[in-house]
């Protein structure tokens, strides 16, 4: 009886979590998708700027070029973890890459200045003695907005042209596939625009004809600039919260089936205790009304 007691409380208990992990796998598979899908439109939206940096680079001339900072060696670093749990090694892999980096910079005689997004990601620092001198919370149950991408590019922007900082870079989690997460380090600002690379063979030639400017092209472009700087801010945001959350997915798919097959083991297991017991008892009866001594 106690055996029985104990197999349906596992069996109660199992079946109390599967709504909350079946609610947990379908929350994560549609932020997974829902970044992607706005990472999607975001390259569509880096693809027709890249075309206008494209037409309007040939009217700046050299004055397009940048004077070099006076004063070298300062660099904004940006960690982009995660606010939540429950995502495996999401957080401590990429301060196990993220680490060595920070330590490259300090000893290329770098001043870094470390800001660090997501709770976990501040925590899994701390634990190797990396103390943040910025942090912020990510959203707990919304994608990282483009608001956030703006402010911080553009308050890095703002630096760089005042000479107070020379680079900026940002480590994370680039999303690959469903089941493949990267750690990455990207430089953001200054940010390596399409229009100055060297054009390639494959890269066709604009359908539209040759724009007319009624604006200062300088200005404009500069203006070009701070927009392609947020969309590859905000395209970095979403990357890794792709792969946060499908890396969630996949745990939780994994827990969800982990669970079926327990409740099924433990049904049967219940079901065999059962029949024991039911056997036990009707030997018991047998044996009660003399039918076994009967027999012998």
């Amino acid at each position: 009886m106690a055996d029985q007691e104990g197999i349906q409380s596992r069996l109660n208990n199992i079946r109390s979590v599967e709504p909350i992990l079946e609610a947990m796998r379908t929350i994560s598979l549609g932020s997974w998708q829902a970044s992607l899908g706005r990472h999607y439109r975001l390259g569509r939206y880096s693809e027709r700027l890249a075309a206008i940096l494209a037409a309007l680079a040939p009217r700046l001339g050299a004055r397009r070029s940048r004077t070099s900072h006076a004063q070298a060696g300062r660099v904004e670093a940006l960690v982009i973890g995660s606010e939540r749990g429950l995502c495996g090694a999401f957080n401590s892999s990429l301060v196990q890459f993220a680490d060595p980096v920070l330590e490259g910079y300090a000893a290329s005689g770098l001043s870094v200045r470390l800001f660090v997004l997501g709770s976990r990601a501040q925590r899994s620092l701390e634990r190797v003695g990396r103390t943040p001198d910025e942090f912020r919370p990510l959203p707990m149950t919304a994608l990282p907005s483009v608001e956030l991408a703006n402010e911080l590019t553009r308050g890095w922007l703002r630096r760089y042209e005042a000479y107070e900082i020379d680079a900026a870079y940002v480590i994370y989690h680039a999303y690959r596939d469903s089941r493949l997460y990267e750690p990455v380090e990207t430089r953001l600002i200054p940010p390596s625009l399409p229009a100055l690379s060297s054009a390639s063979p494959a890269t066709p030639a604009p359908t539209w004809p040759v724009p007319y400017v009624d604006a200062d092209p300088v200005a404009l472009y500069r203006r070009l600039v701070r927009l392609w700087t947020v969309s590859e801010m905000y395209r970095i945001l979403l990357s890794s919260s792709a792969a946060e959350h499908s890396t969630r997915f996949q745990l939780m798919e994994g827990a969800t089936q982990n669970t079926q097959r327990l409740t099924q083991e433990l049904t049967i297991a219940l079901q065999s205790v059962r029949q024991r017991a039911i056997t036990a008892e009707m030997l018991d009866l047998a044996a009660g009304a003399g039918m076994l001594g009967a027999q012998q």
